[in-house]
């Protein structure tokens, strides 16, 4: 309400000298008129400055800083609640899934019949392909089947093309900077695209991963490692170098843009076969039928893709701005175990964005190993902070998993599994806090690709923590996990509830129950034993 009067107040004052001025000019000479705006804009500059900067002092005088820690090693000011809601819808816009799943089918739908979209003529299509050909390497000419394509992307799937045109612009600025080290056209770029939809953490039926989809194998062969912690597949700064090697291993085989991407889909031994097969043919469309199915919808897709972020804007394309950009993070080298959880609670990034910039770390944890150096990236404001406090940091991440690291119980052992049913308001973080075990093992025990959760669903949780019963019964204690535990009922206080059990005192319940005062409410499930 504040900033609301503020601003009216401004309006009014600029509406106020604006007649004023205008009742000046009118009796000014015409030589006088450009120096009166001049002035009038100097006078309104100087009033609104003066009352901005009042209200902005008088503002951060009034913000509370908070940490987010027990050492004090971060703090937050209040936010706009209008960009906080849609930084947050952004970065569960990060963690979905689906447009993986949907570029995948649009890969392979080889439906090439003739699309009915009249908001693009095939003249004008021909034309805007033709611009394209003449400043890329690549063949971009017209034929029927790629407009089809093209018509198809524009009548079905711009929702999808949208989101990803919103996620490039983070990716984009470093996929370019690499290309261009390697000398490969920086159109390659939207075969990340066409490969994995921008996911990091993508991963096909046959398994490859990441933006650029590697195998194992060949991931090894660049010098991708794959281990229990870290899939560096996953990691897009070293997976694109990778893409970059391999995509100049194959233009120095074929020397031609068009069949190096067609190796790169389905390996430099089939398009050979394809070349034989043709007769001796070497462009892509010429070989194309004696490809393999997928590949030959491969290519297509690509240019398809290629011409609508070209002319996003004639199509009315209106994608959003992504909430961090690439060039505006940085990485610091981990001198200790650390996860994501944690990182996210020192600086107060949200948890999906540390997930997003760091997604080679498969369980979201950092380990430290001999011989290799792992490195946590964040946006540049949160790395200073980092930086600055990182005793106080790595200190609370160690007496966090002290708290933690205690034998799981035996997978095997159905008495020490819990399935938990989804409620409204559930998270991850949540669930995870309210058992004491971490977000990434939740997700491992229940093969979770994301953090998002239905209403109803099951998961399976090893607790760590004593875990109250959920019988209907208020009378009666229950063992679970070794704990007993009693429902509290109308009437009851702690004194009471610790004379129902011998050897118990009401300060051994507040510990067990991590309870401060001395209020309890009927229906509460507290631990009545060791």
């Amino acid at each position: 309400m504040r900033l609301l009067h503020i601003y009216t107040l401004i309006g009014c004052l600029l509406i106020s000298a604006f007649v004023k001025a205008q009742d000046t000019l009118t009796y000014e000479s015409f030589k006088n008129k450009e120096k009166d705006r001049v002035t009038l804009q100097r006078d309104t500059i100087t009033i609104v400055d003066s009352i901005l900067t009042t209200s902005f002092v008088n503002e951060v005088n009034r913000v509370e800083l908070k940490t987010q820690t027990k050492d004090s090693v971060a703090f937050r000011l209040k936010d706009n609640p209008l960009a906080a809601r849609m930084d947050s819808l952004w970065r569960k816009e990060l963690a979905r899934t689906d447009l993986f799943d949907s570029i995948t089918k649009m890969v392979h739908d080889h439906d090439y019949k003739e699309e009915v979209y009249t908001d693009l003529p095939t003249d004008t299509l021909k034309k805007r392909l033709e611009a394209i050909n003449a400043r890329t390497p690549f063949n971009v000419a017209y034929n029927a089947s790629l407009e089809s394509v093209i018509k198809r992307y524009l009548k079905r799937h711009k929702p999808a093309m949208e989101r990803l045109m919103e996620i490039s612009a983070f990716y984009f600025p470093m996929f370019e900077e690499m290309l261009d080290k390697y000398d490969i056209p920086l159109e390659m770029k939207y075969l990340a695209i066409v490969e994995s939809a921008l996911r990091p953490r993508a991963r096909s039926r046959v398994g490859a991963t990441g933006l650029w989809q590697f195998m194992f194998s060949t991931g090894k062969i660049y010098g991708l490692d794959v281990n229990s912690y870290v899939d560096e597949r996953m990691d897009p700064i070293m997976a694109t170098e990778a893409a970059c090697q391999y995509l100049a291993k194959l233009y120095e085989l074929f020397g031609d843009w068009d069949l190096a991407l067609a190796s790169y889909n389905s390996g430099p031994g089939n398009v050979s076969k394809a070349i034989r097969r043709s007769g001796g043919y070497q462009n892509y469309w010429n070989i194309r039928q004696n490809l393999p199915r997928e590949t030959a919808g491969y290519v297509p897709a690509f240019l398809a893709t290629m011409y609508l972020f070209e002319y996003a804007d004639e199509h009315g394309y209106q994608p959003k701005k992504p909430p961090v950009n690439y060039f505006a993070t940085d990485t610091i080298h981990i001198k200790q175990l650390i996860t994501l959880e944690q990182v996210s609670q020192i600086t107060g990034e949200p948890l999906e964005v540390i997930q997003f910039l760091n997604p080679s770390y498969k369980l979201d944890i950092i380990p430290v190993v001999k011989n290799e150096q792992y490195y946590l990236r964040l946006p540049i404001e949160s790395v200073g902070t980092f930086v600055q406090n990182e005793e106080a940091i790595y200190a609370f991440a160690k007496a966090e998993l002290d708290k933690r690291e205690k034998p799981l119980p035996k997978f095997t052992d159905a008495s020490s599994q819990v399935r938990y049913r989804v409620r409204s308001g559930d998270y991850l973080g949540k669930i995870a806090n309210r058992y004491g075990v971490r977000v990434s093992q939740i997700k491992k025990w229940n093969n979770l690709r994301s953090n998002n959760l239905k209403i109803g669903q099951r998961l399976i949780i090893y607790p760590r923590k004593p875990v109250t019963s959920t019988g209907t019964s208020s009378t009666k204690t229950v063992m679970h996990n070794g704990k007993k535990t009693y429902t509290v009922r109308q009437g009851d206080s702690l004194w009471k509830i610790a004379n129902k059990f011998p050897g118990v005192s009401v300060k051994n319940i507040k510990v067990w129950n991590d309870i401060s005062g001395d209020n309890v409410k009927p229906g509460m499930k507290l631990v009545v034993s060791k």
